[in-house]
């Protein structure tokens, strides 16, 4: 594959032999060169489970303290008086069943999905066309509920979903470059106390093996993982 020349330049200021500690690997990038754009700092950890397993799926939410500096369009399917909570809240789209229709004609202008429980009958049907797009309404994440008020201000302040893939990989949005480097820290930090407290009690051995972090132009850095789950405690 051929790489651009900044790409290129890019690696030339990362030792590949090492693991770095998470603030110097956070300042290592930031001082990468730079993109026509704000880019956005990408996490990603291989986990020692075998998603295959019920009992060893990782899934989950985070609330990241600085968000991940990307504006979100919620969608609220909900109807009588919680419609009026969800647009209070910052809701993007209230409705029912004109948005449900909307999305069974190919509408997908939202980045959320959040739905009362009276309204899962009519929005289950979403599934084959929500699902492989991880927009499915879910209790699990909170996704589902009447605390409609609540879901609509945690998304919108930076809320992130986690679920590990088919080859036990987490991959997730941790910020933008721009972002000040301790609120990158932070929100990293953030995310991996989560992710130790998801730990499936079926999970033997190491549980996460490495984990590395990059922009969205450049070539990603090793982290210190013992390092960095020591500086949790």
């Amino acid at each position: 594959m051929k790489r651009g020349k900044k790409y290129v330049d890019s690696i030339t200021k990362i030792d590949r032999s090492r693991e770095y500690p998470l603030e110097e690997a956070v300042e290592v990038l930031k001082n990468m060169p730079n993109a026509k754009f704000d880019e956005t700092f990408e996490f990603s950890a291989k986990l020692g489970v075998d998603p295959k397993h019920a009992d060893q799926q990782v899934r989950g939410t985070v609330l990241l303290p600085h968000g991940t500096g990307k504006e979100v369009r919620v969608l609220v399917l909900t109807r009588g008086e919680k419609e009026a909570e969800a647009k209070q809240a910052g809701a993007d789209y209230v409705g029912s069943t004109e948005f449900i229709e909307k999305i069974n004609g190919g509408w997908f202008e939202f980045d959320v999905a959040i739905a009362t429980p009276d309204m899962m009958g009519e929005v289950g049907k979403l599934g084959r066309v929500l699902g492989p797009r991880g927009l499915m309404p879910n209790p699990k994440i909170g996704t589902v509920t009447f605390d409609i008020a609540k879901a609509v201000k945690d998304s919108k302040a930076g809320k992130i979903e986690y679920r590990v893939d088919k080859g036990s990989n987490i991959h997730c949005p941790v910020g933008r470059k721009s972002f000040e480097k301790n609120r990158l820290v932070e929100n990293v930090k953030a995310l991996m106390t989560e992710l130790v407290r998801a730990k499936p009690s079926s999970a033997k051995g190491k549980y996460i093996l490495s984990i590395h972090l990059s922009s969205t132009m450049s070539p990603s850095v090793k982290l210190d993982t013992q390092g960095l789950l020591n500086d949790l405690h």
